[in-house]
């Protein structure tokens, strides 16, 4: 995934897939909408609608082994695995002519499933790029060979990606951000929990290993692995918490790259653009803390414990294109914080490799073949409907003022729409794929996406951009292009069926459609204006209540507990928890315009209403695995799917009414304290 998306917000974090059971089909088309197998009549529905809606599901569903965790997103991510292994299965096979979609993206497929070629190759391709990090004397020549890395996809220590100046959305700037770190979060490298513990020692048998398989032994590799975690403990004590990492404002340093040579010269800045061969006037330091004791460390710390740390990353980033017994290295690494019991098969992990690195020529065949302008059509009708609910929202506020809610409406109406695919497609004719060469093939592809976000240094922003390929599982919201994106991958059951009733679309699509729309107005996006620029529109008593009122959120999601008393972090998701609540209403009140959302004609026995929640329970059916949902915990801004389902649902009214919910109901909260925002 684009980089420039850890600082926008999707409907998801991680690459997830879809559930059993949901659908009955005839002749192939589906007549059933929503999986009345799945609920758990034990349960009170004002007890714990999550449990209600999915427990009997929850109950007799084991997740595969290949899986993190399973359910509504698994199974539709695994078919969307699966049309598009047919795609390169027949591109392969295709004989296409050298340069073409079919060509590329077949033969990068070929060169990936020919791992009899890989293993013979074995650890051969990391030679060149291990010697000149040997050859290295000090920290200058160090950063040195960074900075030429930068160029090519091979640099280390400096998180960057370019996109648009949060203060000037027209215009490209470079940003840098934290990192230099393995684990997910600073805190697994001091906490003193079980959890942790083993992570600290997964991470350094990691290293180990990946350093005995470069030829270095094993006295040396457990002597290397510990250096890496004591200088990663270091570099920890400069990062912020992922949750610091939401704040726009204290991610908006714009500085000169003159003041920053002068200041953090032991990175040597001017250099570092000189390799890039490009023009940067000034950039932002998202964390500027980092590059401080990043520049200080450079020098305090030993050339020989830098080169090992670099060497890791190397290792690391290039793990799973070597062969079997480096790959089998990084997924136990991997499973420390996954739980997942097997690998993936290897078609899937090519899939996913294609995918990710030639995203838009598979996602031109994609879209060719499964995606239908029909489609295209229903969901424009859609997010236009929901548009209008939004709007109307607006209007009835109680706690805004008349001259903050026009700012709002032109914000909302100037929503840039992405649905389905990109109206261009992105170039890749710098890209060489040979069949028979599966690492070289996969840094041409490293390249030409290294050169692509290089060329934007400085350069105007292309709106029509996309940060993720067409046939992506996910949706997102891009503040400094104040765009709602829905790629076609989304747009499929259990999220969306042209044949499916509108309580059960409105309360699928309609809910993520209305979430990325509230993500322009939630504690993040709402510091944006119509134009993508972070400016503050509201007036200082709008903004007041607007603080209060989603301080509530922090404070009512921090008491949900997942499992061994481990608490939500509710200041971590309280942007994606506004737009889970928002969402919601926002899809149930265009519903509530449709001619089923003014009727009361029971389907299976529910009413329109509680078919428009059954609905929106049903998207979030996942079973985890303990291992994903700690992780989640500590580094993922969206809540665990019983409480994105239970949280909004506890502060609706009409939830309340469709299911009967009482006082002394868990879900329960009183009216004047349920949290309603937009």
């Amino acid at each position: 995934m684009n980089l420039k998306l850890l600082f926008s917000t999707s409907i998801l974090l991680m690459a997830l897939a879809s559930c059993t059971g949901v659908d009955k089909k005839v002749e192939g088309t589906r007549t059933q909408f929503f999986d009345i197998s799945g609920i758990d009549s034990t349960v009170k529905p004002g007890d714990n609608f999550f449990m209600y809606a999915n427990g009997s599901w929850l109950k007799s569903t084991a997740i595969p082994n290949d899986q993190s965790g399973w359910g509504s997103y698994y199974i539709l991510y695994e078919d969307n695995l699966k049309n598009l292994h047919s795609i390169l299965e027949e591109s392969a096979k295709s004989k296409a002519d050298k340069g073409s979609l079919e060509q590329k993206v077949g033969e990068f497929y070929i060169s990936g499933m020919d791992t009899v070629a890989i293993e013979k190759v074995g650890a051969e391709p990391l030679k060149p790029m291990l010697a000149k990090i040997d050859a290295i004397k000090n920290y200058k020549e160090l950063m040195n060979l960074m900075a030429e890395g930068y160029a090519t996809g091979d640099g280390y220590l400096m998180g960057l990606y370019v996109n648009a100046d949060d203060k000037n959305s027209t215009q490209n700037i470079t940003i840098f951000y934290q990192s230099g770190l393995n684990l997910p979060e600073k805190e697994y490298y001091t906490r003193q929990d079980s959890a942790s513990k083993a992570a600290r020692k997964a991470l350094t048998d990691y290293a180990a290993k990946l350093f005995v398989l470069a030829g270095i032994d094993d006295s040396t590799a457990a002597k290397n692995a510990q250096t890496v975690l004591a200088l990663e403990t270091e570099i920890a004590k400069s990062h912020r918490t992922p949750a610091e990492t939401r704040d726009p404002q204290k991610n908006y340093n714009k500085l000169s790259v003159v003041d920053l040579q002068k200041n953090q010269s032991n990175i040597n800045w001017q250099n570092f653009f000189a390799k890039l061969n490009v023009k940067a006037d000034s950039v932002n330091l998202a964390q500027p803390g980092y590059f401080t004791a990043l520049n200080n460390l450079l020098a305090s710390q030993p050339i020989a414990v830098w080169k090992t740390k670099i060497k890791f990353d190397y290792l690391a980033d290039n793990a799973n294109l070597l062969t079997k017994a480096f790959r089998d290295a990084s997924f136990e690494y991997r499973k420390t914080f996954s739980g997942q019991k097997v690998q993936s098969e290897r078609w899937k992990t090519m899939v996913n490799q294609v995918d990710g690195g030639l995203g838009e020529m598979l996602g031109q065949l994609y879209v060719k073949k499964y995606f239908t302008e029909t489609a295209k059509q229903r969901m424009d009708e859609l997010v236009n409907n929901l548009q209008k609910a939004f709007g109307n929202r607006i209007n009835n506020l109680d706690w805004m003022s008349d001259s903050t809610k026009q700012r709002a409406k032109v914000k909302l109406n100037a929503f840039m729409k992405k649905i389905g695919y990109p109206e261009k497609w992105k170039n890749y004719d710098d890209v060489t794929i040979d069949k028979d060469n599966f690492f070289a093939n996969s840094k041409s592809v490293e390249l030409h996406n290294q050169k692509e976000m290089i060329g934007k240094i400085g350069k105007p922003v292309d709106r029509t951009e996309w940060g993720i390929s067409p046939p992506t599982v996910n949706a997102y919201y891009n503040p400094s292009n104040n765009e709602i994106v829905f790629p076609a991958g989304i747009l499929q059951f259990p999220f969306f069926d042209a044949g499916a009733d509108d309580a059960i679309n409105y309360g699928s699509i309609g809910m993520v459609i209305g979430h990325e729309m509230t993500h322009g107005f939630d504690d993040q996006g709402s510091q944006y204006d119509d134009k993508g620029n972070m400016q503050n529109w509201w007036t200082t008593e709008d903004q007041t209540k607007f603080k209060s009122k989603t301080g509530g959120v922090v404070i009512q999601y921090n008491s949900f507990v997942l499992f061994d008393s481990l608490h939500v972090k509710g200041d971590l998701t309280l942007g994606e928890n506004i737009a889970d609540i928002g969402g919601l209403a926002i899809a149930y009140d265009a519903f509530k315009m449709t001619e089923q959302g003014k009727s009361d004609e029971k389907i299976d026995g529910f009413t329109p209403d509680q078919r428009f929640f059954l609905g929106f329970a049903q998207i979030w059916r996942l079973k985890n695995r303990d291992e994903t949902m700690r992780m989640r915990l500590n580094v993922d801004p969206h809540s665990p799917e019983m409480f994105r389902v239970n949280g909004p649902l506890s502060n609706f009214h009409p939830f309340y009414a469709a299911f009967d919910v009482k006082e002394g109901d868990k879900l329960y909260i009183k009216p004047e304290d349920r949290a309603r925002i937009w």
